[in-house]
Parts: structure tokens; C-alpha cells; sequence
């Protein structure tokens, strides 16, 4: 399973730059189009010619540039696959086959030789850079984020299920003892370490024990929706497999419960909708507003939270949204979709 370890392992460990990540890809453009301008400014010291220098330059640099970008996501697997020299080579290759292919297109001025020099050198920078980064950002100091992200979580809930089967204990000691094995298997996935992604299926078979942990206490007044592909379908199954951040939706549960039905004298539905999008995974939970101030403030440490361990997974991949409108809340998560099974 895909790891915070294995995402941010060092190059100089063998690991290159995914580069189908959005993040990468964005920071490799970047990096290059900066290295652009400071040979311009090196080489041109007389600023009427300076706009003029530049854009021949963007004209020299932007499509070698895509087209070696476009190369290397064909070739990302593969080269994550490959010992570190090898790879090394592979993109160098790359790097110099886009060069010799876009020469031509590029109407000749500087020889081949200096465009190749230029763009193997612009490479080394680039890999120093995504180095340090890979080591700043190294595998111990991101679990450790990652566990003190996850310390965070609030469980509140704790008191309000213990409080819940204190009342059924004597009536239904069954339904006690159910609650009970249910609040030691969530407790259990909130003391593990939680670095690896999880399949959703876990994740949601957590949020039904959470649920059923809530109406102890709130009956009939919680009502929860489920918007996924029918049960059974190829879907359906092939959605169960995803690999998510663990507890990634249940926070976002205990918030709707927590401000958008506890506060109501009446019921309240909550909707989670689940479903996958060509490469991505979209999760959005939907629950009424009894509150505004107060359910605005008390989300912000959660979001936060769910935020920056996206971020960890999934660097620029992944994001979350928040919409509030007609009565409801709405947080929407996307990320890309990852098979447990591939």
C-alpha cells in the first residue's frame, strides 16, 4: 500500500519525482521558466532588448519543456520502478530526445549543442531541488505531522456513547454490549498509527459503527443517507477499494451530527455521497445548519485537519471544498482514485 514512507522516500534512495502529480508537474514548470529568466537576466544587461530576449527565450524553452513533461508522465511508472541510475538515464533521455525533437520546430539561432547543454543543466536543477525537497520533507517528519493531525480529531463522542449505553444497559444489555464492541473497534482505529491509505470500505464500515454509536443517544432524530453505486454492482465493489486517508469521513460525520442535528429539536438528515469520477474520487457530506456562527467555528479545526493530511497524501492532487447555501452544509473532497486491489 501507498504510504506517506514510500511518497516521500529521498531520491538519493532511489525514488524520482511522480510525475503525474499535479503538484510536480507544476513545480517542474516552474523551476524551468525561473531558470529561464535568470539566464536572460544574465545575459542581456540593456533593458530595451530584455522584454525582446525573453520572449525568444519562452519561444526556445515552452515547448521542449511540455513536450519532455508530456513524455515523462507516459514513462512515471515505469521510471518508479527502475534503480536509481537507470532512471536517472531514462530521464535524461527523455530530456534530450524532447530537445531533438522540438529543434527542428524552433527555426534554428542557437545550435543543438548549446539548447542540450541548457536543458541537461536546467534537469540537474530540477533534481537538486526536488532532492532537498524530498529531505526537508522527510518520511519522520511528515509521520510525525501525520500523527499529530490525527491526535487532533476530537472524541467527544466518547462521553456521549458511554452516556448512551448507561441508558440501554439495563433495558437492552444486548444492544449495550453491541455499542460497546462498537466504540472499542473506532477507539482502535484512532489509536493506530494511520500512515497507510485504507479501502473506503473500511472507512464507511467505520462511519456505520459511529452512527449507530449516535443514535443511542439522538433515535430517531439522525437519519443518514448514503448516495453510492447500487449494492452488488461492479461499481459499487470497485468503489470499496479506493484507498483513502484513514479516518478521513468519519470527522466529517461527527461534525454534521455535532452541529447540524444535536442543536435540533427535530430530525435531521445527514447525506453522504460517495462516487468516482474518471480518475478522481469525490466525497461529499451534506447536513442542515441549526447554528451558523457556531457550526462555522467549531469546522475550521477539523477541515483543517482533513486539509493538511490531504496534503500529505496527495500533495496539489487533492483538495476540499465548503458550501453553504439553502439551509444545508456541504464539504466536498476529491482526490485521486487508487485501487487497493492495484
Amino acid at each position: 500500500m501507498k504510504s506517506i514512507k514510500q511518497k516521500t522516500m529521498p531520491l538519493g534512495a532511489g525514488a524520482m519525482p511522480d510525475f503525474r502529480n499535479l503538484g510536480v508537474i507544476l513545480r517542474l514548470l516552474l523551476a524551468v521558466n525561473l531558470f529561464a529568466l535568470v539566464t536572460v537576466l544574465i545575459r542581456v544587461d540593456e533593458g530595451p532588448r530584455f522584454a525582446a530576449e525573453l520572449t525568444l527565450m519562452a519561444g526556445r524553452v515552452e515547448f521542449p519543456l511540455l513536450l519532455a513533461v508530456l513524455m515523462l508522465d507516459l514513462v512515471s511508472p515505469r521510471l518508479a520502478s527502475l534503480p536509481p541510475r537507470a532512471a536517472t538515464a531514462v530521464l535524461v533521455a527523455v530530456v534530450v530526445l524532447a530537445v531533438v525533437l522540438s529543434y527542428p520546430l524552433l527555426g534554428g539561432g542557437d545550435s543543438l549543442f548549446r539548447h542540450l547543454v541548457w536543458a541537461l543543466a536546467a534537469t540537474a536543477l530540477c533534481l537538486m531541488y526536488f532532492e532537498y525537497r524530498s529531505r526537508r520533507f522527510s518520511p519522520a517528519l511528515a509521520e510525525a505531522r501525520l500523527q499529530a493531525l490525527t491526535a487532533r480529531i476530537r472524541p467527544h463522542f466518547l462521553f456521549n456513547s458511554l452516556n448512551g449505553v448507561l441508558g440501554v444497559i439495563r433495558s437492552d444489555p444486548r444492544r449495550a454490549e453491541r455499542a460497546l464492541e462498537e466504540l472499542a473497534d473506532l477507539f482502535r482505529a484512532l489509536m493506530q498509527e494511520n500512515r497507510e491509505l485504507v479501502p473506503l470500505g473500511d472507512e464507511l464500515a467505520l462511519c456505520e459503527r459511529y452512527i449507530d454509536l449516535e443514535r443511542l443517544r439522538l433515535g430517531d432524530r439522525l437519519s443518514v443517507r448514503w448516495e453510492m453505486p447500487l449494492a452488488g454492482s461492479v461499481e459499487h465493489a470497485a468503489l470499496l477499494q479506493a484507498r483513502v486517508p484513514a479516518l478521513l469521513l468519519q470527522p466529517l460525520l461527527e461534525n454534521a451530527v455535532y452541529h447540524g442535528i444535536e442543536p435540533s429539536t427535530g430530525p435531521g438528515e445527514v447525506v453522504v455521497r460517495v462516487a468516482r469520477q474518471s480518475d478522481s474520487l469525490r466525497v461529499e457530506v451534506d447536513n442542515p445548519v441549526c447554528d451558523a456562527g457556531r457550526h462555522h467555528s467549531g469546522n475550521r479545526m477539523a477541515l483543517d485537519n482533513i486539509r493538511e493530511r490531504l496534503t500529505l497524501f496527495f500533495d496539489l492532487e487533492a483538495g476540499l471544498d465548503i458550501d453553504c447555501a439553502d439551509g444545508r452544509y456541504r464539504v466536498r473532497i476529491r482526490l485521486p482514485f487508487r485501487s487497493a486491489k492495484g
